[in-house]
């Protein structure tokens, strides 16, 4: 593991783990019982603040002290509504990291989050938007690409790496999206990532405690079948989302037709249906994660479904990413050594 080790020192260094890959934050599934776990296995657990009720916030945090002693992350969203009870929580109780998601904070939120003594972390679409967050004081950065599953921006990481990994030197960046193979995690580090973040591969460990079904459905289905949710014009501002193709996708365009319908006749404001977008994609995630409906709940997924064929217990999928990093980096050394060989 000597080349490996070398490669994402910053990255370990700065999570403060073994194993600098990040299990992304996923509303009903990130809870306690997944964070502690992937801590207790040496990589970095995520706890997904969606807008969980306050109380219950603060309590999921405890839990997760109460199971691990390693670090781990909070992952507030900007935009939801309970959002500053979210912020105030986690630097009362000292998280070690804060990650921002959802939009771009404010300057004066990332300056609460460090003076709790926090690490904190932020997402990126661009270059501007990397140098920004960096002028207010986050310490690392994360580049998500539109292959995610969930809530995705309009980018794919392939992009992301040329505008942002690539020109950005003075902080950790880490990267997500589509990422499922530790052949692809070499290639990553080799190009300047800190480290990486991973969904899917979480979800279908034997650790991961969503209905069975909800497994079945990300371990049947192919990459194709990951698509970003259609937006019915442009009036709602709808944020896409990745999920897997089923019966409730269809529902989805129904929603936005009847509301941009009541939002035109006067009967819920703008701000409203956009509310309503979000319970919906809410509620339709749990049913599919804690119910098993996988016909009309909502199969968050990334496109690297298409890439898992098995669960298996959570120490041997990391063992079998490490493992495929370092066989693929000694593949590459090989072949520079030849190539170097050759040329003199």
């Amino acid at each position: 593991m000597i080349r490996l080790t070398r490669l994402w020192q910053k990255g370990k260094e700065f999570l403060g783990v073994e194993i600098p890959i990040m299990a992304g934050a996923m509303t009903w599934i990130s809870d306690h019982r997944l964070v502690s776990t992937v801590c207790n296995h040496g990589a970095f657990g995520c706890m997904a603040g969606g807008n969980m009720p306050p109380d219950l916030f603060a309590q999921e945090i405890d839990k997760i002290r109460d199971l691990t002693d390693k670090p781990f992350a909070v992952n507030l969203i900007t935009i939801a509504p309970n959002y500053r009870d979210h912020l105030t929580i986690a630097t009362e109780k000292k998280v070690p990291f804060i990650i921002f998601a959802g939009s771009f904070p404010r300057g004066s939120e990332i300056r609460i989050a460090k003076e709790s003594g926090a690490k904190v972390m932020a997402f990126a679409s661009n270059e501007s938007i990397a140098n920004r967050m960096i002028a207010s004081g986050v310490d690392a950065l994360m580049l998500e690409g539109s292959e995610a599953g969930g809530h995705i921006g309009h980018v794919s990481l392939i992009i992301l790496l040329q505008q942002v990994l690539f020109a950005v030197k003075d902080i950790p960046i880490f990267v997500a999206g589509g990422i499922a193979t530790g052949r692809m995690i070499a290639h990553l580090l080799l190009m300047g990532a800190a480290g990486i973040q991973m969904g899917t591969r979480f979800v279908i460990t034997e650790e991961c405690q969503v209905h069975p079904k909800f497994k079945e459905a990300f371990i049947k289905a192919k990459a194709r079948n990951a698509v970003a949710t259609p937006a019915v014009g442009s009036e709602l501002n709808i944020v896409a989302v990745r999920a897997i193709r089923n019966k409730g996708m269809a529902e989805f365009a129904d929603l936005q037709m009847d509301l941009i319908q009541k939002n035109r006749r006067g009967k819920i404001t703008k701000k409203d249906a956009q509310y309503e977008v979000e319970n919906y994609w809410v509620g339709a995630l749990r049913r599919a994660v804690q119910d098993g409906d996988v016909d009309f709940g909502s199969l968050m997924a990334g496109q690297s479904v298409g890439l898992v064929d098995k669960v298996q217990p959570m120490k041997q999928m990391l063992d079998e990413i490490i493992s495929e990093a370092e066989e693929e980096l000694e593949r590459i050394y090989e072949r520079l050594g030849c190539e170097i060989k050759k040329d003199n």
